[in-house]
């Protein structure tokens, strides 16, 4: 970090990205499945599966986990 200059100011300061897709076909779920036994909306799955996170739901993340039986770092990961 640059002298003076906040982590919000960087444009460079990385991104949390899912490795929830290679789950999924690990444990053989879809989307639409996990959505419905998370109690979730399968767009917001998608989202999860498909793009960078923006923000996290750690309810979501919680639930999520339980309901693939791993470990938070098995779906996120920093990316630099």
């Amino acid at each position: 970090m640059k002298d003076g200059q906040s982590l919000y100011e960087m444009k460079n300061y990385g991104s949390i990205e899912t490795k929830l897709d290679a789950l999924l076909k690990e444990k053989h779920m879809t989307r639409n499945g996990l959505a419905r036994a998370v109690g979730s909306r399968f767009e917001v799955i998608d989202r999860w599966v498909s793009h960078p996170l923006e923000k996290i739901d750690g309810d979501l993340l919680a639930r999520i986990c339980c309901c693939l039986d791993c470990e938070i770092q098995d779906i996120l990961e920093y990316k630099p």
